[in-house]
């Protein structure tokens, strides 16, 4: 039947194609459906005929029949030659953009259809509810419940590192991947540490005044969420004893999507968490930060592979000055040169925004200097 839908593709392609590919997304309400023809230069996108859509529906049902569940995308690989490839997308990771439905057709097609399990993103999804979200007024008052029922958060003793040191350590990693022109790598906004990792774990790290700091995201697949969404155990009180500033506006996006899995908050030198799993069991959502050795070989390894002696000595004391906050644009062409191989400027503002860059006094040019007495001094005559 899989190779009927293909034939049917191929009997209405354009002129001179060499290779299709077709994708279908359907659920018991909703449906998607393209084929893409490529001629080796030049590719078309196209609506599939009633016909095959109508076939693939049969072949959905059929799956369902003979496998107890059916797939939730169909791929069709054909080429001019007649090479047949076919695939069953199961859901296993998240579905491309514009091919995932609103939760309403999951929940439909889950009737007509139950599963025993879904992946951890879908179930997610399509049954989070909002379990996750805490707005400033329920932090408020579970904040006040909390403290009124003696519910003490658990303090996480030798797991992070404390956070001003965690704080330079990411910007140090983060200037060092935006010096190497990588796409990759965690990342510095202003009052935000930002970092999504190729296993598909993230954190965010917000600093907070006062010295505070919230610290929370999701590794992929989390043991804690699979049960919570498949076998009906309850959801981690991640904010047990958490003050009221642990809210929406500081918690990673994935607390939108039910798919947060840790969150830990910095106050009063110390880190605290709720029912979040240990630092080891988050590790892969958050970079190399764990120690200063560990950032000097990330860092080191960025500009060079392998880097020398005097490169590591370098990031080093890329480290050590960001750490106290005293990091000069020096300290940066230390480690990455001057030949204009890797990004300084970029590197610098990260440093910048982490406000971890020395405060040196600076000449200002006269011209400059006249200019801005004059802008002053002129409208008040």
């Amino acid at each position: 039947m899989a190779r009927r839908i293909a034939d049917g593709l191929a009997g209405v392609g354009p002129e001179g194609w060499r290779q299709l590919d077709a994708v279908f997304a359907l659920t018991v309400t909703s449906g998607f459906a393209e084929v893409v023809y490529t001629d080796g230069e030049r590719s078309m996108r196209a609506e599939p005929p009633a016909a095959v859509v109508e076939l693939v529906g049969e072949h959905r049902g059929l799956v369902a029949e003979l496998d107890g569940e059916p797939w939730w995308r169909l791929l069709v690989r054909l080429s001019a030659e007649g090479e047949f490839e076919v695939d069953y997308d199961f859901g296993d990771e998240p579905f491309p953009e514009g091919q995932l439905f609103e939760p309403e057709a999951y929940r439909a097609d889950l009737e007509q259809f139950p599963r025993e399990v879904l992946p951890v993103w879908l179930a997610a999804y399509v049954g989070h509810g909002g379990r996750q979200a805490r707005t400033p007024q329920e932090a408020a008052a579970s904040a006040r419940a909390d403290r009124a029922g003696r519910v003490w958060p658990v303090l996480a003793e030798n797991e992070f590192p404390d956070f001003p040191e965690m704080w330079a350590r990411w910007a140090c990693i983060s200037a060092a991947f935006v010096a190497a022109g990588s796409d990759w790598g965690p990342r510095v906004l202003p009052s935000m540490g930002w970092f999504e990792s190729s296993r598909r774990g993230g954190a965010t790290l917000y600093s907070l005044p006062g010295g505070r700091a919230v610290l929370s995201g999701g590794v992929w697949e989390s043991p804690n969420l699979d049960a919570a969404y498949n076998d009906g155990a309850s959801m981690p009180n991640f904010y047990a004893g958490a003050p009221e500033w642990v809210a929406n506006p500081v918690l990673n996006p994935r607390a939108a999507t039910g798919l947060m899995s840790f969150v830990y908050w910095w106050e009063g030198g110390r880190w605290y968490r709720g029912e979040s799993p240990s630092a080891e069991q988050c590790a892969t959502a958050v970079p190399g930060v764990w120690t200063a050795n560990t950032v000097v070989g990330i860092v080191a390894g960025l500009a060079a592979a392998p880097p020398s002696a005097q490169q590591r000595a370098a990031a080093a004391a890329l480290v050590s000055a960001a750490e106290v906050g005293v990091v000069t644009r020096e300290t940066v062409e230390n480690l990455f040169g001057h030949d204009g191989r890797f990004d300084i400027d970029g590197a610098m503002y990260q440093l910048t925004l982490a406000g971890v860059v020395a405060a040196l006094p600076q000449q200002m040019p006269e011209e400059e200097a006249i200019f801005r007495v004059r802008s002053y001094i002129r409208p008040r005559s």
